[in-house]
Parts: C-alpha cells; structure tokens; sequence
C-alpha cells in the first residue's frame, strides 16, 4: 500500500488540533431543519395569540376609519406606529424561536465551539482558481443534488397539497365560511408538517453524509502519525542522544568522587567500587562510584593516581556491585565484609603514618 494513501483514523491530537482551527463536522441542513421546526412551532403554539392581536388590529383600522373628526395624518401615524409594533412582536418572537434553535443545534454540534482561527479572514478563498475547484469539486456537486432534491420536495408536497385543496373546494359552497376556512387550515397544517417531515428526513441523510465525508478528510497516513508521534514522544534518535550525554556527565561526576573514597574493591578486571566512610557524617560506608568493565578500570586507575586504596575481593567487588545503589549507604548485609576491609585499610594508613 503505498505510504501516501490516508488509511488511519484521526489521531486525538490531530482532532484537538483542528477543533482548535475552528475545523469541526457540521451539518448546515441539520441546522437550517432545527430553525424551521423552531419557526412553524412557534406558529402552531402562538397562533391564537397572533389571530387575537391581528384582529385587535383591523378593528382598530375600521373603528378610526369611521371617526371623521380626527387628523389624518395623525391616524395615519398612529396606525403605522401599531402596525411596526404588531409585525415586531410577531415577526420578531417567531425570528427569534428560529434564531435560538439554529443556534442550538449549531452548538450542539460543535460542541459549543467558538474559534478565533475560523473567523480569520482568508485570502485563499478570493482566488479564482481555488473557486473554481471549489465550483466542480464532489462536495459541490453534493450540495447541487441535495438542493435539486429539496426543491423537488417541496415541489411536489406543495403541488399534491393544492390539488387536494382544490379538489375539496367544491365542498365549500354547502359549508359556512368558518368551517371552510377551519378546513383550510387544517389542510395547510398538513402541508407544512409533511414538509417538515420531508425535510428532517434529507437533513438527516445530510447529518450522515457531512459525518462521513469530514471523518474520510481526517484519516492520515502512516507517515503522519509516525511523526506526529515523534512529536508527542520526541525522535528517539534525539533521546537517545540526550540519554548518552546524560549517561556521561553522570560518569565524569562519578569520576570525580572516586579521589575522595576511602578504600576501591575490585574484581580484577570486571568490576569496582569505590566507598567513603567518614565515622563523623556517615552512618554506613557510602558508594561513590561503581562499574563495570573499562569503567571499573577507570575507576581503578584514578584510585592509585589519586593514592587511593585498592582491595581485591571478588565476591565482595560483585555484592556491592549489584546491591549497593551509587551516592547511597550499602546494604546492611554488607556491612560486615565491608568493615573488615575498612579496618585493615584504616590500620594500614595508621602504620604509615607512625613510619613516616
């Protein structure tokens, strides 16, 4: 398979890093659904409320149409000034039920995400050839079909809808003018809800489409999430660089301690340790310094430069080796093998002082 094909599913981080660029899934037909529910909702439950006020309204016009008496132009006046009053408090409540129910769903969506990245402006879109990209790209041609297919919906819920009302209108003349307008209404309902029906249904298909289509431009390659990996982790190549200086300096610092050690237990040639014991401030012989191999030569070497004691004692060199922790006290169990060799090195520096 070759490595630039996108096989793997979206990374958290590389899905933390989008959300952070404003770029999350979102159905706008989700929405646009969410806002039409939200207005023919309001007008079902406020109906009465808004016939109460628009009737209000016209017997306001009748009654100050039959008043001769009164200025014109300040009935005129007044009358527009109730009229903008009425449209606000109508047009403005069911604006508003929509504004709230776009904006839920919207929310619900992303999560109530607000990006300053995504609201940036961006130059790319005034580029003719990116728009014409844009203009005959599969995401184009899927937004065309899906708005040819919701027109056609419309269409022909609208068409059916109207050919029933016509059909049912010659009934009218047999019936009295407020069970004929009830009717009508009642079948207008029918229209809108099988409209929305209608339109909840392509807004879902939507939804599935939109979460399939930002998940298929999510997927990274192999190579991406190696990298973003080395990111997160660090190139190993990189670590193992600072591990190997870290290693070293520890060394030289270790080095350094081996001229102040009392006494060098050695293997040999494998291993070596250096210990300090200062009756005054140590509890227990402390390890200085320990390793194996050219380090343990090293180790040995600074010792006899440095006029350091060096003890060979193989069983005791390989104990302290494995147990004992460096720049901590040694085992307890070490105690006695250790104290014999402190004693006689402790003896032996007392002679050759009485000699010198």
């Amino acid at each position: 398979m070759p490595e630039g094909n996108k096989t793997e599913k979206a990374t958290p981080k590389k899905r933390r890093d989008e959300r952070k660029k404003g770029n999350v899934f979102k159905s706008q037909d989700a929405v646009a659904v969410a806002g039409l529910l939200g207005t023919f909702a309001t007008l079902w439950l406020l109906t009465g409320t808004f016939a109460q006020q628009l009737g209000g309204f016209m017997t306001l016009c009748l009654a100050t149409a039959g008043e001769e008496s009164r200025d014109v132009g300040g009935v005129c006046g007044e009358l527009a000034v109730q009229g903008i009053v009425l449209v606000v408090k109508t047009v403005g409540i069911v604006a508003l039920a929509a504004i709230l129910c776009a904006v839920a769903a919207t929310f619900a969506q992303t999560r109530f995400l607000v990006s300053a990245e995504s609201m940036k402006p961006k130059f790319s879109r005034l580029s003719p050839l990116q728009g014409f990209k844009r203009l005959f790209s599969l995401k184009s041609l899927v937004e065309t079909l899906k708005n040819l297919i919701k027109i056609a919906i419309l269409m022909v819920i609208i068409f059916l809808s109207i050919r029933d009302m016509f059909l049912e209108s010659s009934n009218y003349l047999y019936t009295d003018l407020t069970a004929a307008a009830a009717h009508l209404v009642e079948m207008a309902g029918g229209m809108v809800v099988r409209i929305c029906i209608a339109f909840v249904a392509v807004a879902a298909m939507d939804f599935f489409y939109q979460w399939w289509d930002y998940e298929k431009n999510m997927m990274m390659t192999k190579q991406e999430v190696k990298e973003e990996y080395k990111q997160m982790e660090g190139d190993p190549q990189v670590k193992g660089k600072i591990k190997e200086i870290q290693r070293r300096r520890a060394q030289q610092r270790m080095m350094q301690q081996v001229p102040g050690s009392d006494v060098v237990i050695r293997n040999p040639t494998h291993f070596a340790v250096a210990l300090r014991y200062k009756p005054d401030q140590d509890d227990a012989p402390i390890v200085l310094a320990k390793g194996q191999d050219n380090i343990a030569l090293r180790i040995v070497q600074i010792a006899e430069e440095n006029k350091v004691a060096v003890i060979e004692n193989v069983p005791l060199a390989r104990a302290l080796y494995a147990q004992a922790e460096l720049n901590q006290m040694i085992p307890p169990e070490l105690y006695g093998a250790v104290a014999e060799v402190l004693v006689y090195i402790f003896k032996l520096n007392d002679k050759k002082q009485i000699v010198k």
